[in-house]
């Protein structure tokens, strides 16, 4: 049977190519199917979706790239309104003024010798206030989340550049390749260069 636009029911499927470190802190809070109802209320990003399936003109799939990235998100941000759905901590405390702001702060610019206190000062709170919050709504302290975040960086630009050791560790906010290496043994039990090989292995 042909797929037509026009018949009774329409099915437009996409997929992303995605793994790493950055990407398992999100996928592994998400079920493996997901569905969201359709509640009756307009879907205009669906419907432009839907629209620009059809048409056969120059930078479609430029347009239709960018599209799906809408569809994703805005199905990720119904889904964990959902009472079924167990967002987690750093997702919840991203709507925060003063959590979310040291998320923001944390993810955008990792290099930064970034401690309790500045991150306190920047959020405009004392050093026990922040600390508190951050940890009652991202479920762990800051630096512990900060480090986490450092090294998933780094395992994926490890897996996906050809960058040195030492230019990652610069990036993700170690002094030096063996800081990182000390960092990354102790979470993921290997060396910043055996996850490098593995990672190569797989591909």
């Amino acid at each position: 049977m042909r797929n037509s636009l026009d018949g009774p029911t329409v099915l437009l499927t996409g997929s992303y190519q995605v793994g790493g470190r950055v990407s398992e802190r999100l996928l592994s809070a998400l079920p493996r199917v997901l569905v969201v109802r359709n509640d009756g209320r307009p879907g205009p990003i669906l419907d432009l979706t839907a629209e620009e399936v059809s048409r056969d003109e120059p930078g479609q799939q430029a347009v239709l790239d960018r599209l799906l990235d809408l569809l994703l998100l805005s199905t990720l941000r119904e889904w964990f309104t959902r009472p079924e759905a167990d967002p987690p901590g750093w997702y919840r405390a991203l709507g925060d003024p003063v959590a979310g702001r040291a998320l923001r702060l944390i993810h955008d610019r990792p290099a930064r010798p970034w401690t309790v206190t500045a991150l306190a000062e920047e959020t405009g709170v004392s050093r026990a206030t922040f600390a508190r919050r951050f940890g009652e709504l991202v479920g762990e302290p800051p630096m512990t989340y900060l480090t986490g975040w450092r090294l998933a960086l780094a395992a994926d630009l490890l897996a996906r550049t050809e960058a040195t050791v030492e230019s990652i560790a610069r990036q993700v906010g170690y002094g030096s390749a063996f800081g990182l290496s000390v960092a990354f043994h102790r979470v993921y039990g290997i060396r910043p260069t055996q996850h490098r090989a593995a990672a190569r292995a797989t591909v």
